[in-house]
């Protein structure tokens, strides 16, 4: 059984990198005339790189001291691993809260930032592209929350259209070209639904309906008969869920096969991490399904660099800002003044990052080299491995 509400907060702190979506409420993300225009701070020849890095030090939840902690330390093992680009990082405690992560933001531009790394949450991310829009400013925000994209403002965590690309296109692949989609009745649920009928118009595949559920144990038993009966009339082939592995996950994938869904025959597909919980993977409903992970080989190859330099093990988050100084650094290596302007963040090729390649898109959002996955007795298998560059397979 899980909460009936659950904490947004912790949602985004603790599983973002993981693939479950946890959005905050934001106003609509607004381009200042610098950011427009792809107009950046001019970076000066043989000078170090002045980024600004915001983390959500300094609030009253416990835990963001130690992501603000994690997420400094992935920047500096980055900053050590960059050749031949050297960068001033500054640090900047938001405190989660916009207002206070807007301040900060004007003040890191004032003192010569060139870019900003953070913050963590959609809110604060939100207001801190607002705030130094004007200046030309980009920011490289660890949220994963679609809704405050664009402008000059990137997203760095893992999002659900991505997955669900993915996913349908492996799916189209094998044969499976009808889908159902089950949701939760929240904003992730509903996020993660658009992504799915986004996904599934540009793959030619069909949605053959979208049910939801209470996101709470006895909603979810009392929608399952419902979403059975449903994908059985609609002849789909699969049932696209957005459930999280902490969350709803566990009792739809248990609620689903006892109201008589044949997952054998109606395979189940995820846009969150199955392999995020080791209990997940004993749960009859998920075997055979499909879910998307990152390139396994690199993720563990950071960690335990991670683990060594630190004596502990990374949060999920701190993978993010390594790839933001990894970015930021390829780009700073050209020698090119206006390598951290728009048009040079979104350049095509994409970038090297911990859990594989990704890329920056126009519209603020990202793409990362994911690999599809299924759990087959009990075990995780990859059935597609993630692509090493945006030209290969996968894509």
């Amino acid at each position: 059984m899980f909460a009936r509400v659950l904490s947004r907060r912790k949602l985004v702190g603790g599983l973002a990198a993981l693939g479950t979506l946890a959005l905050t409420a934001a106003c609509a993300p607004v381009a200042g005339p610098g950011a427009g225009a792809g107009e950046s701070p001019a970076l000066q020849a043989g000078a170090p790189v002045p980024v600004a890095l915001l983390v959500p030090a300094g609030s009253a939840n416990q835990s963001d001291a130690f992501v603000a902690q994690n997420l400094e330390n992935a920047a500096r093992l980055a900053i050590g691993d960059l050749n031949g680009v050297q960068v001033d990082l500054r640090v900047y405690a938001t405190g989660g809260n916009p207002q206070q992560a807007a301040a900060v933001a004007q003040t890191a531009v004032a003192e010569g930032a060139a870019i900003i790394l953070g913050p963590v949450y959609a809110e604060e991310a939100n207001a801190v592209g607002v705030a130094v829009a004007p200046s030309g400013v980009n920011v490289l925000a660890f949220s994963n929350n679609p809704t405050i994209a664009g402008g000059n403002v990137f997203l760095l965590g893992p999002t659900f259209r991505n997955t669900a690309d993915r996913l349908i296109r492996y799916g189209r692949g094998e044969g499976v070209e009808r889908y159902l989609i089950a949701y939760a009745n929240d904003l992730g649920g509903a996020v993660g639904r658009d992504a799915i009928q986004a996904a599934a118009a540009d793959e030619g595949a069909t949605i053959v309906g979208a049910e939801t559920y209470e996101l709470s144990q006895q909603g979810i038993q009392q929608a399952a008969p419902r979403i059975a009966a449903a994908a059985q009339a609609s002849g789909a082939q699969a049932v696209f869920t957005t459930a999280g592995p902490n969350a709803d996950l566990p009792v739809l994938a248990t609620a689903l096969p006892e109201a008589g869904l044949a997952t054998e025959t109606t395979r189940l597909l995820g846009l969150t991490r199955w392999d995020a919980a080791p209990q997940l993977l004993t749960l009859p409903g998920l075997q055979g399904g499909l879910f998307a992970v990152p390139d396994r080989a690199l993720t563990s190859q950071f960690e335990a660099r991670y683990q060594a330099a630190y004596n502990e093990a990374p949060h999920p988050l701190a993978a993010l800002a390594y790839d933001g100084v990894a970015a930021i650094g390829a780009l700073a290596r050209s020698g090119n003044p206006q390598a951290l302007s728009r048009a040079s963040l979104t350049q095509g090729q994409g970038f090297q990052g911990t859990a594989g390649i990704f890329r920056l898109l126009p519209d603020g959002t990202n793409q990362r080299g994911l690999a599809v996955a299924t759990i087959r007795n009990n075990q995780v298998v990859i059935l597609d491995p993630a692509p090493r560059s945006f030209a290969g397979a996968g894509f």
